[in-house]
């Protein structure tokens, strides 16, 4: 299992990355909520360890940033311990919550309980834009014979994004933090660029776009076809 750890304190990085490798987890680290949405979206966590006090994004805007496209489990391990703190967590999309100084035994519970309730992401569903296929487990899109349809590292995270969200608004700011940082929030020119180049690839009529819908002044749509 992939977990990605989100600590500006090197020292909690270390001894979390330690705990968790001996007892067999594959770790990434961040120590930014910028950095934490970049590593996300290149390498998909199974599981999120998230404290709140970041410098640049905060806790609770790397759980919206992640929500916006994912619903990867999301544990804060936070000094906190206000009751504000834990309900804005978990209203934003954390699904747990401990407290530092924590247990080890305690925190190795709470993963082994979030993953359950979770799944594997081997379950992950193959998505259908007409005669393309888009393998969100294998990260590779098919086409209507088979062969499979190139996409740039940029163009598979804007794909992503969209069609986890079926038929749900995802903002430009969304897009834009969770592909590209939030130092790039004002960058529109961006997004039309990537998502001419994703219809060109996956739409029949790229001119008249089915499944890739913009939303003048918001954002964009995944519309996928009816059931």
């Amino acid at each position: 299992m992939r977990v990605l750890i989100v600590d500006d304190d090197a020292q909690i990085r270390r001894a979390l990355r330690i705990n968790l490798t001996a007892r067999g987890y594959e770790v990434d680290l961040a120590a930014t909520g910028e950095d934490a949405l970049r590593q996300a979206a290149d390498h998909p966590p199974e599981l999120v360890l998230l404290d709140l006090g970041l410098p640049g994004l905060t806790g609770i805007e790397v759980i919206e940033g992640l929500r916006g496209w994912t619903e990867v489990p999301i544990l804060v391990v936070s000094g906190r311990s206000d009751s504000a703190d834990k309900v804005d967590a978990l209203d934003a999309g954390a699904d747990d919550y401990v407290t530092k100084p924590f247990a080890v035994d305690e925190l190795l519970a709470r993963i082994r309980a979030l993953t359950r309730r979770h799944g594997s992401a081997a379950d992950e569903p193959l998505v259908r834009l007409g005669d393309v296929v888009v393998d969100l487990s294998a990260h590779e899109v098919r086409g209507g014979a088979g062969e499979t349809v190139k996409l740039t590292p940029t163009e598979w995270k804007m794909l992503e994004v969209l069609v986890r969200n079926p038929r749900r608004l995802v903002t430009k700011q969304q897009l834009l933090t969770t592909v590209w940082g939030s130092a790039y929030t004002n960058e529109d020119g961006y997004l039309r660029l990537y998502l001419a180049q994703l219809r060109k690839k996956l739409e029949p009529d790229p001119a008249r776009p089915r499944y890739l819908i913009t939303e003048p002044g918001l954002g964009y749509r995944f519309t996928p076809d009816a059931a």
